[in-house]
């Protein structure tokens, strides 16, 4: 209450001080654009109270650094015909902001796994981890039996509200799987030793109050057996001859709805459905840019998210919904900025979906990453030069030149780029940055003069050649709105997330 009044009091008083400006300065955009950004935060409301969030909607932008966040909105502002610096991102227009420490407990660069088992138990542990604690070591089955941690998602299963994972990657993959799971391998997604059990095998197995009630992503192989081929024609990966989706549709009856093709997507009846299993790939999902070559079709992240809410809101108890963008961290792999940026971009999308369909009353919605990548923004390029374009600067005057900027070696440069990964190449018109893989590494300067960078198939030059793109190691940002939304301002550790999901959320119960 005390810093509301404060910044009333001094509103008051710049907007006295405002009228006695010269009119160029009270004319001024970024002047009327400070005092809206001031008029927005006295009006931010602070609920504080234990169990104020019916729902609570965790968004992980996987790999979504700072300057993914930063290239991403400056690419969906160009996208719109604007310059792309002053644009705003979805979630960025949420009342507060912070950021959070992702190291895991034995990498100061992190993994997937680690990162998302802290954010969803509230635990930090080591890099490939899924909801086990750092005190067994990795691959250890019998000891990882009895260090298993309880998720946010189970705590909310066992209060009897809704509960949903959306991912673009597949749903046995680090972050997802860390909602359910309990394995000291992440790479145990559809076989682990004996004695242990699979990733795919505890989704459909969760013992948890009825298990989790809408699924989608990507993933199909990890629940079909070997000796079985999907509707694209790709084997399953189960040596065990399971078939999860026949096992789960067992479990659940009439009312469990498993599709996998937009055509049973657009089908769906969110009313008369109670549980959905929606498989859409064999592996992950397309990137965004990419999903029109799906022959099978599949939803969008924002549709799937829309979805998802409609299936949550079928019951009045409230929700636990985690959505993920997975595959903004495989383009980075890729050292592909162009698919990991427009992946970005609907990310942000799905996060509009959720703040349009539902109240901050009672609705808690956090948006962060997982961890960074080796992305980088640099050059000096003028205002408004496409991001993904080669760095064109100002001349003398100020203004842009007409022609690129040339580097000490006299050739241009791009934006944006990787300090490690397989290297340039230039693939043209292809949207599937995973073909990269495929090619030999090529670190280090090119030619780039001839070359459009644009292109959804040019992967940027690096500095150190590796096999592929790693982590970074930096803080990431975090964006919430809702009851406990204040407590994620400053520096936090990830483990922190848990405990003001649990506590906004109620998911202890009472002291």
């Amino acid at each position: 209450m005390t810093s509301a009044l404060s910044l009333a009091v001094l509103l008051s008083s710049i907007h006295s001080y405002g009228e006695g400006l010269p009119s160029r300065q009270q004319g001024s955009h970024w002047y009327s654009e400070g005092q809206a950004a001031l008029q927005r935060a006295t009006e931010r409301e602070i609920n504080n109270k234990r169990g104020a969030a019916k729902n609570i909607i965790l968004f992980v932008g996987d790999g979504m650094g700072i300057s993914t966040v930063t290239a991403a909105r400056i690419l969906a502002g160009q996208q719109q015909g604007l310059a792309g610096e002053e644009y705003q991102l979805s979630f960025e227009k949420m009342p507060f902001a912070g950021l959070i420490k992702t190291y895991n407990t034995n990498q100061q660069t992190p993994d997937s796994a680690g990162t998302a088992t802290a954010m969803v138990t509230g635990v930090k542990t080591k890099a490939g981890f899924i909801s086990v604690d750092e005190t067994v070591a990795r691959g250890d089955c019998p000891a990882s039996l009895k260090h298993g941690l309880t998720t946010a998602l189970e705590l909310a299963e066992s209060q009897g509200k809704r509960t949903g994972i959306i991912s673009t990657a597949r749903i046995t993959h680090a972050t997802p799987a860390t909602t359910y799971a309990k394995v000291p391998e992440r790479d145990w997604e559809y076989e682990a030793p004996e004695g242990c059990r699979d990733i795919a095998a505890q989704l459909v197995e969760m013992p948890v109050g009825d298990g989790i009630d809408v699924i989608m992503g990507g993933g199909r192989r990890g629940f079909l057996p070997a000796n079985m081929t999907d509707l694209e024609g790709v084997a399953g990966k189960r040596k065990d001859g399971r078939n999860l989706v026949q096992e789960w549709q067992k479990r659940y009856g009439k009312s469990a709805v498993y599709i996998e093709d937009q055509v049973g997507f657009s089908k769906l009846d969110s009313k008369s459905t109670d549980k959905l299993l929606g498989l859409f790939q064999p592996s992950h999902m397309r990137y965004e840019s990419d999903r029109k070559n799906d022959k099978a079709g599949e939803p969008s992240l924002s549709e799937m998210t829309a979805k998802g809410l409609e299936l949550m809101q079928n019951s009045d108890k409230g929700y636990f919904m985690l959505v993920e963008g997975g595959r903004i961290d495989h383009g980075h792999h890729a050292g592909n900025a162009y698919n990991a940026l427009h992946d970005a971009v609907e990310f942000a999308n799905a996060v509009q979906v959720a703040m349009e369909n539902t109240d901050p009353r009672d609705t808690l919605i956090i948006v962060t990453a997982d961890h960074s990548h080796t992305f980088t923004i640099a050059g000096y390029p003028t205002r408004g030069n496409p991001i993904l374009g080669k760095v064109v600067s100002n001349d003398e005057r100020g203004e842009p030149m007409d022609h690129p900027q040339l580097a000490a070696d006299g050739q241009p440069y791009t934006t944006v780029g990787y300090a490690n990964g397989a290297g340039y190449a230039n693939r043209g018109e292809e949207t599937n940055a995973d073909g990269r893989e495929e090619l030999p590494l090529h670190a280090g300067r090119v030619d780039l003069a001839k070359v459009n960078t644009r292109a959804p198939g040019f992967h940027q030059e690096v500095l150190v050649p590796a096999p592929s793109e790693t982590h970074g190691g930096e803080d990431v940002g975090i964006w919430a709105r809702g009851p406990g939304a204040h407590l994620l301002s400053g520096t936090n550790e990830q483990s922190f997330i848990f405990h003001v999901m649990t506590h906004a959320g109620g998911l202890l119960g009472e002291d």
